[in-house]
């Protein structure tokens, strides 16, 4: 492989975990199953162990069910690249409260493993690894708690 493929895949993968963000942050679950291989694999231990789209979709669903709102910041970490494959991390940074009113504050990072499709490149597996977890309730509010903001800026074809 030539430095500029290899250059080519990191971009690609770092636009794949991107992706994956601003998935969540938009509450689009169809968009996160499809960033997985049809075997992937997600884990947030203790509450995520699944495997393939279907129940990645599913669990997405139930998930953003629970957010009063959600805000999630993806910070470039390390990428191996192993031909058609490779592992990384990247480092998260969230903030929520729950229909419950719980609230959370954490920092993690995601241990991947991603493998080039016909598709492009698609997560095999993302395990989420919390490194510091802070569930005081939280002092703000969010303007448009419970979905999109009201004033988003329409995507458009080219």
């Amino acid at each position: 492989m030539s430095n500029f493929e290899s250059i080519i895949d990191r971009i690609e993968i770092e636009a794949l975990r991107s992706e994956f963000t601003d998935t969540v942050m938009m509450r689009d679950p169809d968009r996160l199953a499809s960033l997985f291989t049809e075997d992937g694999v997600w884990r947030i231990p203790p509450i995520v162990d699944i495997t393939g789209r279907e129940q990645i979709r599913a669990m997405s669903k139930q998930l953003q069910s629970q957010w009063d709102f959600f805000v999630q910041t993806t910070h470039p970490g390390s990428i191996q690249l192993h031909g058609d494959t490779a592992v990384g991390r990247a480092y998260i940074s969230e903030i929520l409260r729950l229909r419950d009113g719980s609230s959370h504050l954490n920092y993690s990072i995601y241990h991947d493993r991603y493998r080039r499709t016909p598709d492009g490149w698609k997560f095999a597996e993302r395990s989420y690894e919390v490194r510091y977890l802070d569930s005081t309730p939280l002092a703000g509010s969010a303007p448009h708690a419970g979905g999109a903001a009201a004033s988003a800026p329409k995507e458009h074809s080219s």
